[in-house]
Formats: C-alpha cells, structure tokens, sequence
C-alpha cells in the first residue's frame, strides 16, 4: 500500500513538473504562424484572426506572428513545416483543407514531401461546404437536370476541387458537366459567370468574399445554388440537398465521404511532427479555448468570417480512416480524381 502510494505521489510530480516544463517553454517566446496563403484571402484573414486572440490562452504570455508562404496550393507550406520548422512546438502551420489528401490523391506526386498523417492537427476554424452555382438562363434546377442538359463550369485547374468535384459528379451521379480551366482563382471564375461565358461554378468552399460575390445576383433572379458539396447542408439552404443525399448507392458514399473530408478539414492548422506531446496538448487546448473565445467571435462576426470549429484529433482521426481505405475503393477514388 505504501509503495503504492510513493509511485502514485511520484507519477504526480513527474507530471506536475512536465506541465510546468512546458509553460516555461512559451514564456515570453516570440512564435510563428506560417500560413500557405498569400496576403488578404480567407485563409490568411483566418490566420491572422487566430493569431490575434490564441495566444492569451497560452501561459507565459507568448507573441504570434504570421509569416505567408504561398506556393503549389500549399505544398510549398506543409513541406516546410514537415522538414524544416522546428519541432518544438514555436512554428503553428495554416494549411490548405486539400493539403491533407495530396498525398493519398497523388501517390507518385515528387513534389509532396509529408506524410499528413504525421503532422499533429491542432484543429479548423471552420467545416467548409461547397456550392454548385448555376445560371438560371440554363433552366437546370436540380440533378435531373444535370443529367439532361450539358452545362459549363469555371475552374481555376484540373487538380482544383471545382474540377475533382465536377469528375465525381459526372462518373457517380451522371451529370454532364464540362470544365473550363484556366482561370486565376475563385474570384474569376465567379466574374465568368457573372458575364455568361460559363453556365456555373462548383466552389470548394464558401468564404465571406465568396458567398458577397453572388449573393446579389441569387436575389435579382440570376442564380441558384442547386446541391451542396460536403458532409451537411449549410444552415442558410436547409432544402438543398447535398451530393451525400442523392447517392443511394453505399459505394458511391463512401467515394463521397472520402472527398468530402478535406471539406471537414475546412480552415486547418497544425503542428510539425514530433513535437512533444505536453505541448501538443497546451497548444490544441489554447486552440479550442480561442475558439470559444468573445473577442474573437466579435471580431469574427464583424469580419464576415465563420467559425464553425473542428477538433485536431478529429482531423487525424479522419485521414488515418481515409489512408487506410481498402484498395479497391483508394483505386477507384484516385481513378476518378486524376
């Protein structure tokens, strides 16, 4: 019994003292939040709101800067942060919610240097639901008129989830959607259908800049959202069905629910591999705590900018499901992707 309880009292120290550790750690240390996204888009806005408010919940009153890094739609970032930032818990990753699949997307893909797998997901500031936005002058409502009418969609690239999204839909749903790539990014191809040179356009996401560039011409008449791309409907078009909903089929699901977890991933941050697990835990702790934080809900809501947080277990729980997928559904999905 009393041996018993010198290595209860001793577990207790020990752990007493690596908490007190790692809050020696932070104290006064100058961090950095290196986000894969140029200046002024939602993904940096993110970073810099979470910069702002997440170190108050992180002892030893710390400083957050954030330094962009765009390049190779986040590559560029995560492979910085996989092989060269410190792994001591100084240097948080803004991600792009696609960087997560690259790798399982394009296996052979020489530019990919990280395993996300390995990156310690301190969590997403917002689930992200993509829109299928098509003209009204097209006449199409709905699936079924997808499958009976070709129409056109802008999209910045092939590798870009305007046109993974629009492959899926045609080989799984039997739509009959033709891409056009080529434009700059979301904001161009949302001017295309603005000046009819496409029929519509499947977002990846919905950002405050996005969803203010069609709004007004969804109330003059012009536009439709007519299906949502992710896990669940968005609360503003509760009778919109999701692609999820409209495949009966329990294979084509899967494929969908595969896709859709970059959807999940939304607005991701992360640490470097190997980073202690003590300040793992002060670090993800910090960030669940700012997200319930009221400045910065405040300041989000005066931005335009949703938070609709995920937990980082979550997101590694979620790519080890889709990393260990069996290879007769992996082979299918990466079909249909490239």
């Amino acid at each position: 019994m009393q041996r018993l309880f010198f290595t209860l009292l001793l577990f207790a120290y020990s752990t007493l003292a690596s908490a007190q550790q790692a809050a020696e750690f932070f104290k006064h240390r100058k961090m950095t939040l290196i986000t894969s996204a140029s200046a002024g888009g939602g993904y940096d806005q993110y970073a810099r709101l979470l910069a702002r408010h997440m170190q108050k919940y992180l002892p030893g009153a710390p400083t957050m800067i954030v330094q962009n890094m765009p390049g190779a739609e986040g590559i560029k970032a995560a492979n910085y942060l996989y092989a060269v930032a410190p792994r001591d818990g100084s240097v948080i990753g803004g991600l792009q919610r696609n960087t997560g699949l690259v790798k399982f997307y394009y296996p052979e893909n020489a530019g990919v240097q990280f395993d996300a797998r390995k990156f310690n997901w301190l969590g997403s500031t917002q689930q992200e639901i993509g829109f299928f936005l098509l003209r009204a002058a097209t006449g199409v409502k709905d699936l079924e008129g997808l499958r009976g009418r070709p129409v056109t969609i802008s999209s910045t690239a092939r590798t870009s989830p305007s046109s993974i999204y629009g492959r899926i839909l045609n080989e799984l749903l039997g739509s009959k959607i033709r891409m056009i790539e080529g434009y700059e990014g979301s904001q161009a191809a949302l001017m295309a259908v603005e000046r009819g040179e496409v029929d519509g356009h499947i977002s990846g996401g919905t950002s405050a800049a996005f969803r203010a560039r069609y709004r007004p011409w969804e109330k003059a008449g012009e536009v439709a959202v007519v299906m949502q791309l992710g896990m669940e409907r968005d609360k503003e078009y509760p009778n919109v069905p999701t692609a999820l909903e409209l495949s009966p089929d329990p294979l084509v699901r899967s494929i969908f629910e595969i896709a859709f977890v970059e959807q999940v991933m939304g607005r991701p941050f992360v640490l470097p591999p190997d980073v202690p697990r003590d300040r793992i835990e002060i670090l993800r702790r910090a960030f669940d705590e700012s997200m319930k934080d009221s400045a910065l809900l405040d300041e989000a809501a005066k931005l335009g900018v949703e938070i609709d947080p995920v937990a980082g277990e979550r997101i590694n729980e979620l790519l080890d499901k889709v990393y260990l997928a069996s290879s007769d559904l992996t082979r299918r999905v990466r079909d249909l992707v490239q």
